[in-house]
């Protein structure tokens, strides 16, 4: 069935679709009761659904390098007041630590390590990508494992040797 043909069953005399000619293409417009008719899904499931939907690791790390790049853009603000702090003498300096040493800020620390070791890791990841390697999906999946678990070792490293 060609788009004319879809257009006058669906538009059953009313005036709801308009057909214009594009380079041997044809787009319709329709109201959006017509479109709401043309778009039922007919009682199936959307998908990708989530109950049988799985994440593969590289859309997870993909999306973890964009929260992470957030996540530090706050820690540079933070960083911001740390030293804002140290710079108006030792009262709002032990104010500021006293924060940044309750169990939230060591929490919000070891955080900002794991983000700053994760957007690291994964950034030479990009790196490499760039210089066209890297591509195959089990070298993909390899690398996005390895560059988490780098991270989580970095972060720990980091807080072992700094305690």
């Amino acid at each position: 069935m060609d788009w004319i043909q879809l257009a006058m069953a669906i538009g059953k005399k009313q005036d709801v679709a308009l057909i214009f000619k594009d380079n041997a293409h044809y787009r319709l417009w329709y109201e959006s009761s017509t479109r709401r008719d043309f778009m039922s899904n007919n009682g199936r499931p959307l998908s990708p659904h989530l109950s049988i939907y799985r994440w593969p690791i590289t859309m997870t790390t993909s999306i973890l390098h964009r929260a992470t790049g957030v996540a530090l853009s706050v820690g540079f603000i933070v960083l911001t007041a740390w030293l804002f702090g140290a710079a108006m003498g030792a009262e709002l300096y032990t104010v500021f630590l006293s924060y940044m040493n309750s169990i939230i800020g060591r929490a919000l620390l070891i955080g900002w390590s794991f983000a700053f070791f994760f957007h690291l890791s994964n950034g030479v990841r990009h790196l490499v990508w760039d210089s066209g390697r890297g591509f195959e999906k089990s070298t993909a999946n390899a690398s996005a494992w390895f560059v988490l678990i780098l991270a989580v070792i970095l972060t720990a490293l980091f807080w072992w040797i700094r305690l």
